[in-house]
């Protein structure tokens, strides 16, 4: 029986099936491979208990894609939901998601939310003069008065949309806002750290239509380009495209080397948008700089194929065996 995973809590995975949710826990030879499984995942079942609705994991199937954070499979879009008060927009934290998508080759849609709150002109202005160019799709909405909330119906129709964002910008409230049926728990935003609550605790699969899914995601703000070299981080800016780098050095940041070519991304790239940058490459600096330190290079004995974790020869005995057969390969020939 095949299945997707709609809920992980503990070591208990709740797949929605034909029969309905059905809990599941992993088979022993899965967790002897370190099988990871994730919130969208397509899993076969077996050994189903129609009484108890229980059943085991006994196999994934292969992702179409995997989110490392927060961890969901098989995405077919991102919605970055942002307040634009209560908690105040921050640009730079806006970019960290959109990078982050970038990074896993979703292009993201931008929603501002909590236009009851705020609604100026000028925020507004400055956010379309920012991403429209970039060919970021925009929208405004209000969970409270449900304002924007039609224009968002089409956007996640036929597809399987994660939602992602700080605490307290209203993700559960917007989808509580598109299927009344939801009745995710809502809190509003801590009158002294003027911060969002977390209300969501893990991600969750949520079926609005025959075809069409939200993941409702918790929220989170520490997110670093810790894990890039310097280089790679203007492959997450759009501005950085090819077609715009005139650049003739190879591995140049574009930030104030001598004869760089790309002083016109500069020119008109966001003012916000390129401190984004050069924090990012900041961070991926320090990543780089562990890494030139570190003299040695810890080898791992597992490998991955195929979303499993295998046993790994190490290279001392892989080497071994390769000087062996050399051996015996000049034996014969004498």
């Amino acid at each position: 029986m095949i299945g997707r995973v709609i809920k992980i809590f503990s070591d208990f995975y709740y797949v929605e099936t034909d029969f309905g949710i059905v809990e599941s826990k992993l088979r022993t030879v899965l967790k002897k491979q370190k099988q990871e499984i994730y919130t969208g995942d397509f899993v076969e079942l077996e050994q189903f208990d129609k009484n108890s609705m229980q059943a085991f994991i006994s196999a994934v199937k292969d992702r179409e894609n995997l989110i490392s954070r927060p961890k969901a499979a098989n995405i077919s879009q991102v919605i970055i939901v942002s307040a634009l008060k209560e908690p105040d927009l921050s640009f730079e934290q806006l970019d960290r998601y959109i990078a982050h998508c970038e990074y896993h080759n979703i292009k993201p849609v931008l929603c501002f939310n909590k236009e009851d709150i705020d609604n100026s002109f000028e925020l507004k202005q400055k956010i379309i003069d920012t991403y429209s160019k970039l060919n970021y799709d925009i929208l405004f909405t209000s969970a409270l008065k449900k304002t924007g909330i039609e224009e968002l119906r089409p956007v996640l129709r036929a597809n399987t949309t994660i939602l992602c964002g700080q605490s307290g910008v209203g993700k559960s409230s917007l989808i509580n806002a598109i299927f009344n049926e939801a009745k995710l728990r809502t809190l509003p935003v801590s009158d002294k750290t003027k911060r969002g609550v977390h209300t969501t605790r893990h991600c969750e699969l949520i079926q609005l239509e025959a075809d069409t899914f939200i993941v409702d995601t918790p929220g989170f703000s520490h997110l670093k380009f810790d894990f890039l070299m310097p280089y790679d981080v203007q492959k997450l800016f759009v501005e950085f495209s090819s077609k715009n780098i005139k650049c003739k050095f190879k591995n140049c940041l574009h930030i104030s080397e001598e004869g760089c070519g790309a002083e016109n991304i500069k020119m008109t790239m966001a003012k916000s948008r390129f401190e984004s940058y050069l924090k990012f490459v900041n961070e991926a600096k320090e990543y780089a700089l562990k890494i030139s330190k570190s003299s040695v290079k810890n080898e791992t004995s597992f490998k991955y194929n195929k979303n499993k974790i295998m046993t790994k020869i190490s290279n001392k005995k892989r080497n071994l065996s390769r000087k062996t057969i050399n051996q015996n390969i000049e034996i014969e020939e004498t």
